[in-house]
């Protein structure tokens, strides 16, 4: 009943909402990025990072140092945040933490599919997979030729497992495949993780459901502008669409017709929450559009922390995280690169 967590909430989840509280006092601040985009080399970087929360992980890091382990190393220690957090929680917080990590898993089985079908080394592709989406069976994936096999041989025993009733083909696995089947099986995820939260109630029940809808567009309008020009059907699109969301249903019937960006950009501008995201562009462009989609997802992750009581900080945490990381991989490969003058084009400031 919303408005009563209040009461019980902090009997099992106040502890680990208090930790995750902590953690994001420690997300790197405007003056932070300010001072690593004037770094010269990756050993600049490193003593920077050296005063915040990643320096344990980064001091013993002998010179020359190299992007990957940077982004590795932060990986890590956000990582080891999620561990603690999922040892101390209880249902259904626990459940709550395991969801957010599927969306890797899917990102990871991609990964190792189309690596395969590549003929890329099965090991080098393990590396590169992202340590929150691992699962036991992940490296026997590659024996797989259709995704049949690929769900009887390998992911019947996953959380994914439901998600794949929907992509289950005996076509072979190619390039155009395993893309729809990504996109099917994210939008099978972000539906559940939908109704999960729904049925969780209460200020998670609200938080969640804007942070998922925004997932949900986003995705619907990447989907169409990367399908423009490809084989894919008007129908075939719409498939690919989550079943909610502020674009839901009308904006997904307009963005399957759209067959080049500013039919997307006038279909979006409709919708006064994408207008700002959409005004920030010129016509025709779509490259800047993934960070002005990411500041508009920073600035919801970072409002949920006004709010209590709830498990959408934990969510929100993770992402704010995972954006850290990117910042701090595209700042470190403009400055390894010598490229200073394009550091400022994807970082997305947090706080």
């Amino acid at each position: 009943m919303y408005g009563f967590e209040a009461m019980t909430f902090n009997v099992h989840s106040g502890y680990l909402e208090a930790i995750v509280r902590g953690y994001r006092s420690g997300l790197l601040t405007a003056a932070d990025y300010n001072n690593l985009c004037q770094c010269e080399t990756l050993d600049d970087i490193k003593m920077h990072l050296s005063a915040t929360e990643y320096g344990p992980y980064l001091q013993n890091e002998p010179s020359p140092l190299h992007t990957t382990t940077i982004v590795e190393k932060c990986t890590l220690k956000l990582v080891d945040e999620y561990k603690h957090m999922l040892c101390q929680a209880t249902e259904p917080l626990s459940t709550f933490l395991e969801y957010i990590t599927y969306g890797h898993m899917i990102d990871n089985v991609v990964l190792i599919v189309t690596g395969t079908l590549h003929e890329r080394d099965v090991q080098e592709l393990l590396e590169k997979c992202h340590p929150l989406g691992m699962f036991d069976s992940i490296a026997t994936l590659a024996v797989a030729q259709n995704m049949r096999e690929l769900y009887r041989l390998v992911l019947v025993d996953t959380p994914l497992a439901p998600y794949f009733s929907e992509c289950i083909t005996s076509e072979d696995l190619d390039d155009m495949n395993i893309e729809i089947m990504r996109n099917t099986l994210y939008k099978a995820y972000l539906e559940d993780f939908y109704r999960f939260c729904k049925k969780l109630g209460g200020a998670t029940a609200e938080i969640m459901s804007d942070l998922l809808s925004f997932e949900a567009d986003r995705r619907a309008v990447n989907i169409t502008i990367n399908s423009i020009g490809t084989e894919l059907t008007r129908e075939d699109r719409k498939n690919l669409y989550s079943s909610f969301g502020l674009l839901y249903p009308y904006g997904h019937e307009e963005l399957a017709a759209c067959e080049d960006i500013d039919q997307v950009r006038a279909v979006m501008e409709k919708y006064p929450p994408y207008q700002s995201i959409f005004s920030k562009l010129s016509y025709g462009e779509s490259q800047m559009l993934d960070k002005a989609f990411y500041e508009e997802e920073v600035k919801r992750l970072c409002l949920s922390f006004e709010q209590q009581f709830h498990f959408g900080v934990f969510f929100a945490y993770m992402r704010l995280k995972e954006q850290e990381i990117r910042n701090l991989m595209w700042i470190s490969e403009c400055v390894a690169q010598n490229q200073k003058s394009r550091v400022h084009d994807s970082v997305v400031f947090i706080f």
